[in-house]
């Protein structure tokens, strides 16, 4: 099997339509056992995740909880046993599909939405909110409603997570994503009632080395 960015690269350069039907394809070429998802697993990323959790000791009992683009589930089910009421939703039916082969007896609820047409009754509805790498998978284009739309899901005395790439001088944008967010991208989150609580710059351990946003924001 190829390397998963090129291979992800390969099928990004041949697509032709929108960005919705471009995960879609990559998640059912998954699912044929044609490639694999290069962001799908990454360790570090849901480490981060895990040593926030307990640093905030986060007890998720009575409240609710949504995973923004989720993929496998990874990060939903560690949320679920956190003991929030969990949602994960992800714009491909595919990749939904098999986080619930994955995850046959999760509480997690799974479903199919589109992060710029999400229901209405999502609106201010979760107590923490878990955002990993879903805004830089998208085009820059539509980076001011995909960060106003996710800002929305927190309820009042809610709770955000960010992590994502940090965009590093010189600014370039290849073809296709991922697409690091720049710090004013980044506090942008506050301008849907949003406060910023804690940004931290930290180093990742990837290859080729990079850097990663996490923050933290509350309503």
């Amino acid at each position: 099997m190829s390397d998963p960015k090129e291979w992800m690269a390969d099928i990004a350069s041949q697509h032709e339509g929108s960005y919705v039907e471009l995960y879609e394809k990559v998640y059912a070429a998954v699912a044929r056992g044609e490639g694999e998802v290069p962001w799908a697993e990454v360790a570090e990323r849901h480490e981060w995740l895990r040593e926030w959790a307990a640093e905030q000791q986060l007890d998720g009992t009575g409240k609710k909880a949504v995973v923004v683009g989720c993929g496998y589930g990874a990060d939903a089910e560690f949320v679920a046993s956190l003991g929030y009421e969990t949602t994960a939703f992800d714009i491909s039916p595919t990749a939904i599909e098999l986080a619930k082969r994955q995850h046959p007896d999760s509480p997690v609820h799974y479903t199919v939405a589109n992060v710029l047409e999400p229901p209405a009754e999502w609106s201010q509805a979760f107590d923490l909110v878990v955002e990993i790498v879903t805004v830089q998978a998208l085009p820059r284009s539509l980076r001011r409603q995909v960060i106003d739309a996710i800002g929305g899901f927190v309820a009042p005395d809610g709770r955000l997570l960010v992590i994502n790439n940090k965009q590093e001088e010189p600014f370039t944008d290849g073809d296709f994503g991922p697409w690091p967010l720049t710090r004013a991208e980044l506090d942008s989150f506050t301008t849907s009632g949003l406060t910023e609580v804690r940004v931290q710059d930290r180093p990742s351990e990837e290859a080729p080395p990079t850097r990663r946003w996490q923050a933290e924001f509350r309503r």
